[in-house]
């Protein structure tokens, strides 16, 4: 959607305060400009380092799976969190903060999908399409639907999200609940 086109740039600022130690964001004037930005939205914040290869060019991504602050609150915390507190990476630098490219995905509210096997989920589950959280016992993950960019086969797809949830890769034959829900995603230029 063409009225998500400013967030990039929100997040950009919103990680750029970090660095120069001062406010750069007016969040009455942006609500001023775009009043949608007070909607309660949830987003997801991706790093990605522009001179390393696809796949490997991930440095950092984090967000809300469920809507409960303005969307403007929520990509600046988001945007700070992706550069400075995601466990995988340490803080981003401000060397690679001029290498990095910003993609800002705002979530619709998942829903549950029924099923009753695997095979019956891999016909309700939209490969580019749909991010899927999966919850089994106190273990939970998320993948965006841009990560079937990365595992584009199901089972991969399943195998990967299950390891990143802290399960075996097999974790589907275990019944655990799975929500899906679809992203914009828009990415800076």
């Amino acid at each position: 959607m063409e009225k998500y086109e400013i967030l990039p740039k929100l997040a950009r600022l919103s990680i750029a305060e970090e660095f120069e130690g001062k406010k750069l964001i007016d969040k009455n004037e942006w609500l001023e400009k775009y009043p949608w930005l007070a909607e309660e939205r949830a987003t997801f914040v991706t790093l990605k380092m522009k001179d390393k290869p696809r796949g490997s060019n991930l440095r950092g991504c984090i967000g809300s799976i469920l809507p409960y602050r303005p969307l403007i609150d929520d990509v600046i915390a988001n945007a700070k969190a992706a550069a400075f507190e995601d466990p995988r990476f340490p803080p981003l630098t401000p060397e690679e903060f001029d290498r990095v490219k910003i993609e800002v995905s705002v979530l619709t509210i998942p829903e549950k999908v029924e099923y009753e096997d695997i095979a019956d989920l891999r016909s309700k589950i939209r490969p580019g399409v749909d991010g899927v959280i999966l919850q089994l016992a106190n273990h939970q993950a998320t993948f965006l639907p841009a990560v079937w960019e990365e595992l584009p086969v199901f089972d991969l797809f399943f195998a990967h999200l299950c390891v990143k949830a802290g399960l075996p890769g097999d974790c589907l034959r275990y019944h655990p609940t799975i929500y899906r829900y679809q992203a914009i995603e828009v990415e800076e230029e």
